[in-house]
């Protein structure tokens, strides 16, 4: 189980509403779960995406830890460009993905 952080912008209600019977909201459209493990993570990411696909409207990005990742981070987003991390001399850089 893992730390789980949703950030979302200008999207649907429903989006918030689902996020947050979920996961703790810390601030507006910040998500935060403590504790969560991967089959959890994979079905509301899949549920977000789902929705985004009927309705594309603003952005939404999940980060994770993940030992196997770049600065042992794991990063999904949906409605921008994709992002990576990757280290260049010993700093972590955020790369969009074109």
């Amino acid at each position: 189980m893992s730390l789980v952080v949703i950030v979302t912008r200008d999207v649907a209600d429903r989006f918030r509403g689902f996020l947050a019977s979920t996961m703790l909201e810390i601030a507006p459209t910040v998500y935060l779960s403590p504790r969560m493990n991967a089959g959890v993570r994979s079905r509301i990411w899949k549920v977000l995406s789902d929705w985004y696909n009927v309705e594309s409207r603003g952005s939404i990005v999940m980060v994770w830890r993940d030992a196997n990742g770049t600065g042992g981070v794991g990063i999904a987003n949906i409605g921008e460009l994709p992002r990576e991390l990757v280290e260049i001399d010993g700093l972590w850089l955020t790369k969009r993905i074109l």
